[in-house]
């Protein structure tokens, strides 16, 4: 019987080995034309839930760090990038005030509970300084009341009301928020020409009808 690591590294390539060029390009768009804008070039950021690096490998940072706990994760990196292989709600392997910026996407649905995810949201607003900023981008359990539940290993629905309480019991900040961001996904099959998402982010009046993803962006009050 394979090793819950085993079985998570044969679940990602499952899903993402026939897209995973797309991917990568899909992150080069969303990386340099969208949250490069909440993310100065000079931050240290940790890609949470880094899976293979489609973002963490392309951001434009001083120090960055992804972590996750997919064998397949190391191999996937930059030589710019540092590996964390742990348990995400376990003490993280860095100092406190070290990081500007925490980005997770599509990951804390995977959390098995809340008390998981707020022991994980207690360690990111340890390691940020104070105005440091976590970026979150998942799957909106409001706007997919079915389609949320075809993978294997979603186990917290989330929305992006209960997310922000969550961060506010925790101590963050919210800054902003939207209920409806980018379309799901493309584990499904989803992979428009990359014109449409570049035209897609532009155009914001379409989020709320094509968005069943949340994003929101909090931060670690200074005081």
């Amino acid at each position: 019987m394979r090793s819950p690591a085993q079985q998570l590294e044969q679940e990602y390539a499952m899903r993402f080995e026939q897209c995973a060029s797309y991917r990568i390009k899909v992150w080069e768009v969303l990386t340099h034309e969208f949250f490069s804008a909440w993310i100065p070039a000079t931050s240290t950021v940790l890609d949470l839930g880094c899976g293979w690096g489609e973002f963490i490998n392309q951001i434009v940072a001083q120090k960055k760090y992804g972590m996750d706990l997919n064998p397949a994760s190391p191999g996937k990196l930059s030589r710019d990038v540092t590996f964390l292989g742990q348990d995400c709600s376990e003490p993280w392997q860095l100092p406190d005030s070290h990081l500007d910026v925490v980005f997770t996407s599509n990951f804390f649905e995977h959390l098995p509970s809340k008390e998981t995810l707020q022991r994980t949201l207690a360690e990111a607003f340890r390691c940020l300084k104070p105005n440091g900023r976590l970026i979150c981008l998942g799957p909106n359990v409001k706007f997919l009341p079915g389609e949320y539940w075809d993978f294997w290993d979603h186990f917290l629905p989330l929305t992006e009301l209960s997310l922000q309480e969550g961060l506010e019991l925790t101590g963050f900040s919210v800054e902003r928020k939207w209920a409806r961001f980018l379309p799901y996904s493309m584990s499904q099959g989803f992979t428009p020409p990359l014109v449409f998402l570049r035209l897609y982010l532009r155009l914001r009046f379409i989020w709320p009808i094509l968005g069943k993803q949340f994003l929101v962006l909090a931060r670690r009050p200074a005081g």
